[in-house]
């Protein structure tokens, strides 16, 4: 997994918060085209429950996995976008962030990617960059925080997943674009092609 640079840091204190009051806001730098939503139900799947939700530093999956957890939570945003219908998305999520929204309070907090077309499909081929080390919160969350070097507009993240069940189910995302300037775009454009065409890479001897 890569680091690159810093975009614009939301303290873990902030996140909490706005998870908690279950608002829906920009987390990630960009103009007004951004999306973005953190959610919680005030029950006992919050992350003050004390149980097996919770997690430790060494519950941290490794790069592989951190790389499918993203991936697969953005390219399910991107269906949902396509598709206009949120509820598998919704469905994907922690129980606290299924109680805390309806497919069409998700629809609504989505509305902008959705109305723009912007299609996330290209991330399937991509690998994502962190911007911070994956961390589990005080409140045993994990988050992670970064990009996917899309263009000519880049695809920023910061996601929180709970543990349930032994697995990382979504609990708040906060998703929206920022333009790439042209020489930057030139620049992923061939980063980005050797990624597309992985399949055709012959092994090294």
């Amino acid at each position: 997994m890569l680091l690159s640079g810093m975009l614009r840091k939301v303290p873990i204190s902030r996140i909490a918060a706005i998870v908690a009051f279950g608002l829906v806001l920009g987390l990630l730098p960009g103009p007004g085209q951004s999306t973005a939503l953190a959610e919680q139900a005030n029950s006992k799947h919050s992350p003050q429950a004390p149980a097996k939700a919770q997690a430790s530093a060494s519950q941290i999956p490794d790069d592989q996995h951190l790389i499918v957890l993203i991936t697969s939570t953005l390219l399910a945003l991107n269906q949902a976008n396509l598709t206009g219908n949120y509820s598998v998305f919704r469905e994907l999520g922690a129980p606290g962030f299924q109680l805390s929204n309806s497919a069409a309070r998700l629809s609504d907090a989505f509305a902008d990617l959705r109305h723009r077309n912007f299609d996330l499909s290209p991330i399937a081929v991509l690998q994502p960059r962190l911007v911070r080390r994956p961390e589990i919160t005080s409140n045993g969350m994990l988050r992670l925080s970064g990009f996917f070097p899309t263009v000519p507009e880049r695809l920023n993240f910061d996601l929180i997943y709970q543990r349930v069940d032994d697995r990382w189910l979504l609990f708040g995302i906060a998703a929206n674009t920022t333009p790439v300037q042209p020489a930057q775009a030139q620049i992923e454009r061939r980063q980005n092609r050797p990624a597309a065409n992985i399949s055709k890479r012959k092994p090294k001897r």
